[in-house]
Protein backbone atom coordinates (compact mmCIF):
# COMPACT_ATOMS: atom_id res chain seq x y z
CA UNK A 1 0.00 0.00 0.00
CA UNK A 2 2.78 2.20 0.42
CA UNK A 3 4.38 1.52 -2.45
CA UNK A 4 1.09 2.43 -4.50
CA UNK A 5 0.78 5.61 -2.60
CA UNK A 6 4.36 6.75 -3.30
CA UNK A 7 3.43 5.63 -7.38
CA UNK A 8 0.36 8.16 -6.66
CA UNK A 9 2.74 11.26 -5.24
CA UNK A 10 5.27 10.66 -8.42
CA UNK A 11 4.66 13.38 -10.78
CA UNK A 12 6.75 10.94 -13.03
CA UNK A 13 4.51 7.90 -12.50
CA UNK A 14 1.49 10.24 -13.65
CA UNK A 15 3.65 10.83 -16.75
CA UNK A 16 4.63 7.18 -17.45
CA UNK A 17 0.73 6.37 -17.10
CA UNK A 18 -0.53 8.60 -19.13
CA UNK A 19 2.24 8.04 -22.26
CA UNK A 20 1.24 3.52 -21.69
CA UNK A 21 -2.77 4.89 -21.84
CA UNK A 22 -2.16 6.62 -24.89
CA UNK A 23 -0.08 4.08 -26.47
CA UNK A 24 -2.42 1.36 -25.01
CA UNK A 25 -5.42 3.28 -27.29
CA UNK A 26 -3.60 3.64 -30.00
CA UNK A 27 -2.36 -0.18 -30.20
CA UNK A 28 -5.87 -1.05 -29.40
CA UNK A 29 -6.95 0.22 -32.70
CA UNK A 30 -5.60 -2.31 -34.93
CA UNK A 31 -7.42 -5.25 -32.54
CA UNK A 32 -10.64 -3.34 -32.25
CA UNK A 33 -10.77 -3.00 -36.16
CA UNK A 34 -10.08 -6.63 -36.65
CA UNK A 35 -12.87 -7.82 -33.94
CA UNK A 36 -15.40 -5.34 -35.33
CA UNK A 37 -14.52 -6.87 -39.05
CA UNK A 38 -14.76 -10.45 -37.60
CA UNK A 39 -18.13 -9.71 -35.51
CA UNK A 40 -20.04 -8.24 -37.93
CA UNK A 41 -19.89 -11.26 -39.78
CA UNK A 42 -21.94 -13.29 -36.64
CA UNK A 43 -25.65 -13.09 -36.52
CA UNK A 44 -26.84 -9.53 -35.65
CA UNK A 45 -28.68 -10.74 -32.22
CA UNK A 46 -24.73 -12.45 -30.98
CA UNK A 47 -22.71 -9.42 -32.49
CA UNK A 48 -22.68 -7.09 -29.11
CA UNK A 49 -22.24 -10.34 -27.05
CA UNK A 50 -19.07 -11.34 -28.76
CA UNK A 51 -17.36 -8.35 -29.39
CA UNK A 52 -17.96 -7.59 -25.22
CA UNK A 53 -16.86 -11.19 -24.35
CA UNK A 54 -14.13 -11.25 -26.57
CA UNK A 55 -12.62 -8.25 -25.25
CA UNK A 56 -14.03 -8.79 -21.88
CA UNK A 57 -11.53 -12.30 -22.03
CA UNK A 58 -8.78 -10.25 -24.00
CA UNK A 59 -8.62 -7.59 -20.92
CA UNK A 60 -7.82 -11.04 -18.59
CA UNK A 61 -5.48 -12.27 -21.21
CA UNK A 62 -3.33 -9.04 -20.77
CA UNK A 63 -3.80 -8.95 -16.73
CA UNK A 64 -2.36 -12.25 -16.48
CA UNK A 65 0.59 -11.76 -18.77
CA UNK A 66 1.34 -8.55 -17.05
CA UNK A 67 1.63 -10.85 -13.87
CA UNK A 68 3.90 -13.06 -16.23
CA UNK A 69 6.30 -9.95 -17.27
CA UNK A 70 9.27 -10.78 -15.91
CA UNK A 71 9.30 -14.00 -17.96
CA UNK A 72 7.46 -12.26 -20.76
CA UNK A 73 10.78 -10.16 -21.04
CA UNK A 74 12.65 -13.13 -21.69
CA UNK A 75 10.81 -13.65 -24.81
CA UNK A 76 13.31 -11.31 -26.78
CA UNK A 77 16.24 -13.70 -26.51
CA UNK A 78 17.37 -15.49 -29.67
CA UNK A 79 16.11 -19.12 -29.72
CA UNK A 80 16.83 -20.31 -33.10
CA UNK A 81 18.63 -19.13 -35.35
CA UNK A 82 17.90 -19.17 -39.10
CA UNK A 83 20.41 -18.82 -42.06
CA UNK A 84 22.46 -16.68 -39.22
CA UNK A 85 19.74 -14.50 -38.31
CA UNK A 86 18.48 -15.31 -34.51
CA UNK A 87 14.99 -15.37 -33.95
CA UNK A 88 13.16 -14.86 -30.14
CA UNK A 89 9.83 -16.36 -29.30
CA UNK A 90 8.23 -12.70 -29.56
CA UNK A 91 10.02 -12.71 -33.45
CA UNK A 92 8.22 -15.94 -33.91
CA UNK A 93 4.89 -14.55 -32.18
CA UNK A 94 4.75 -11.44 -34.27
CA UNK A 95 5.66 -13.52 -37.53
CA UNK A 96 2.85 -15.74 -36.59
CA UNK A 97 0.82 -13.34 -35.79
CA UNK A 98 1.34 -11.18 -39.38
CA UNK A 99 0.45 -14.12 -41.83
CA UNK A 100 -2.19 -14.85 -39.84
CA UNK A 101 -3.55 -11.29 -40.49
CA UNK A 102 -2.37 -11.40 -44.03
CA UNK A 103 -4.47 -14.52 -44.28
CA UNK A 104 -7.89 -13.46 -42.73
CA UNK A 105 -7.83 -9.82 -44.12
CA UNK A 106 -6.77 -11.53 -48.00
CA UNK A 107 -9.92 -14.25 -47.42
CA UNK A 108 -12.16 -11.33 -46.18
CA UNK A 109 -11.49 -9.46 -49.29
CA UNK A 110 -11.60 -12.61 -51.58
CA UNK A 111 -15.25 -12.89 -49.99
CA UNK A 112 -16.46 -9.06 -49.88
CA UNK A 113 -15.20 -8.79 -54.00
CA UNK A 114 -16.44 -12.04 -54.75
CA UNK A 115 -19.07 -13.14 -52.33
CA UNK A 116 -20.85 -16.73 -52.11
CA UNK A 117 -24.33 -16.20 -54.14
CA UNK A 118 -26.88 -16.84 -51.47
CA UNK A 119 -28.18 -20.07 -53.78
CA UNK A 120 -25.45 -22.01 -52.64
CA UNK A 121 -26.36 -22.12 -49.04
CA UNK A 122 -23.90 -19.70 -47.65
CA UNK A 123 -26.42 -16.92 -46.26
CA UNK A 124 -26.02 -15.58 -43.07
CA UNK A 125 -22.87 -15.88 -40.96
CA UNK A 126 -19.50 -17.38 -42.26
CA UNK A 127 -18.05 -17.69 -38.93
CA UNK A 128 -18.99 -19.84 -35.53
CA UNK A 129 -19.37 -17.82 -32.32
CA UNK A 130 -16.55 -19.97 -30.51
CA UNK A 131 -14.51 -19.58 -33.50
CA UNK A 132 -15.03 -15.63 -33.73
CA UNK A 133 -13.85 -15.77 -29.88
CA UNK A 134 -11.00 -17.59 -30.47
CA UNK A 135 -9.54 -15.17 -33.15
CA UNK A 136 -10.24 -12.10 -31.00
CA UNK A 137 -7.78 -13.65 -28.51
CA UNK A 138 -5.15 -15.35 -31.02
CA UNK A 139 -4.94 -11.78 -31.96
CA UNK A 140 -4.72 -9.81 -28.56
CA UNK A 141 -1.99 -12.27 -27.65
CA UNK A 142 0.03 -11.19 -30.48
CA UNK A 143 -0.36 -7.07 -29.78
CA UNK A 144 -0.53 -8.03 -26.19
CA UNK A 145 3.08 -9.51 -25.47
CA UNK A 146 4.67 -6.57 -27.97
CA UNK A 147 3.03 -3.89 -25.85
CA UNK A 148 3.73 -5.12 -22.50
CA UNK A 149 7.47 -5.88 -24.11
CA UNK A 150 7.30 -2.04 -24.99
CA UNK A 151 5.84 -0.80 -21.58
CA UNK A 152 8.79 -2.10 -19.88
CA UNK A 153 10.61 -0.64 -21.58
CA UNK A 154 8.83 2.92 -20.57
CA UNK A 155 7.79 1.94 -16.71
CA UNK A 156 9.00 -0.36 -14.43
CA UNK A 157 5.87 -0.46 -12.15
CA UNK A 158 3.38 -3.10 -13.00
CA UNK A 159 0.72 -1.39 -10.93
CA UNK A 160 0.97 1.39 -13.77
CA UNK A 161 1.28 -0.75 -16.55
CA UNK A 162 -1.98 -2.24 -15.55
CA UNK A 163 -4.49 0.72 -15.07
CA UNK A 164 -3.14 1.96 -18.68
CA UNK A 165 -4.40 -1.90 -19.87
CA UNK A 166 -7.81 -1.28 -17.97
CA UNK A 167 -7.86 1.73 -19.40
CA UNK A 168 -7.44 1.19 -23.05
CA UNK A 169 -9.74 -1.50 -22.71
CA UNK A 170 -12.71 0.11 -21.06
CA UNK A 171 -11.75 2.43 -24.92
CA UNK A 172 -12.48 -0.32 -26.77
CA UNK A 173 -15.17 -1.11 -24.90
CA UNK A 174 -17.58 2.19 -25.34
CA UNK A 175 -16.12 2.46 -29.35
CA UNK A 176 -16.38 -0.99 -30.24
CA UNK A 177 -20.47 -0.72 -31.10
CA UNK A 178 -20.02 2.38 -32.67
CA UNK A 179 -17.26 1.31 -34.99
CA UNK A 180 -18.64 -2.19 -35.95
CA UNK A 181 -21.77 -0.13 -36.45
CA UNK A 182 -20.31 2.02 -38.91
CA UNK A 183 -18.46 -0.39 -40.51
CA UNK A 184 -21.35 -2.09 -41.49
CA UNK A 185 -23.17 0.90 -42.91
CA UNK A 186 -20.29 1.43 -45.28
CA UNK A 187 -19.17 -1.18 -47.51
CA UNK A 188 -16.15 0.98 -49.00
CA UNK A 189 -14.92 1.58 -45.37
CA UNK A 190 -14.41 -2.54 -45.11
CA UNK A 191 -12.00 -2.76 -47.73
CA UNK A 192 -10.38 0.37 -46.18
CA UNK A 193 -10.16 -1.78 -42.90
CA UNK A 194 -8.91 -4.70 -44.33
CA UNK A 195 -6.17 -3.00 -46.57
CA UNK A 196 -5.27 -1.60 -42.52
CA UNK A 197 -5.41 -5.02 -41.57
CA UNK A 198 -2.68 -6.08 -44.10
CA UNK A 199 -0.69 -3.28 -43.33
CA UNK A 200 -0.46 -3.83 -40.17
CA UNK A 201 0.54 -7.79 -40.84
CA UNK A 202 3.05 -6.45 -42.63
CA UNK A 203 4.18 -4.69 -39.93
CA UNK A 204 4.52 -7.30 -37.70
CA UNK A 205 6.43 -9.22 -40.04
CA UNK A 206 8.92 -6.84 -40.44
CA UNK A 207 9.04 -6.58 -37.00
CA UNK A 208 9.70 -10.19 -36.46
CA UNK A 209 12.62 -10.12 -38.78
CA UNK A 210 14.09 -7.30 -36.88
CA UNK A 211 13.32 -4.29 -39.36
CA UNK A 212 11.68 -1.63 -36.89
CA UNK A 213 8.86 0.05 -38.47
CA UNK A 214 7.94 3.24 -36.67
CA UNK A 215 4.61 3.02 -35.47
CA UNK A 216 3.98 7.22 -36.02
CA UNK A 217 4.34 6.58 -39.92
CA UNK A 218 1.85 3.65 -39.90
CA UNK A 219 -0.74 5.84 -38.03
CA UNK A 220 -0.05 8.55 -40.17
CA UNK A 221 -0.53 6.78 -42.82
CA UNK A 222 -4.35 5.19 -41.39
CA UNK A 223 -5.39 8.66 -40.12
CA UNK A 224 -4.71 10.11 -43.82
CA UNK A 225 -6.50 7.16 -45.64
CA UNK A 226 -9.15 7.47 -43.00
CA UNK A 227 -9.63 11.19 -43.72
CA UNK A 228 -9.88 10.78 -47.26
CA UNK A 229 -12.42 8.35 -46.91
CA UNK A 230 -14.26 10.21 -44.21
CA UNK A 231 -14.53 12.97 -47.35
CA UNK A 232 -15.97 10.75 -49.96
CA UNK A 233 -18.42 10.01 -47.48
CA UNK A 234 -19.28 13.27 -46.82
CA UNK A 235 -19.45 13.67 -50.86
CA UNK A 236 -21.44 10.56 -51.25
CA UNK A 237 -24.21 12.12 -48.73
CA UNK A 238 -24.66 15.50 -50.23
CA UNK A 239 -25.21 13.91 -53.52
CA UNK A 240 -28.00 11.69 -52.34
CA UNK A 241 -29.41 14.26 -50.19
CA UNK A 242 -29.16 16.98 -53.57
CA UNK A 243 -30.89 13.98 -55.76
CA UNK A 244 -34.27 14.88 -57.16
CA UNK A 245 -36.42 12.64 -55.42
Amino acid sequence: MNDLMQLAADPSAWAALATLVVMEVVLGIDNLIFISILTNKLPADSQASARRIGIGLALVLRLALLGAVAFIVHLTEPVVQVLGKGFSWRDIILVAGGLFLLWKATKEIHHTVDPVPVASGAGGASIGFAAAIGQILLLDLVFSIDSIITAVGMTEHVPIMMIAVVAAVTVMLVAADPLSAFIARNPTVVMLALGFLIMIGMTLIAEGFGAHVPKGYIYTAMAFSAGVEGLNLLARRRRRANRPA
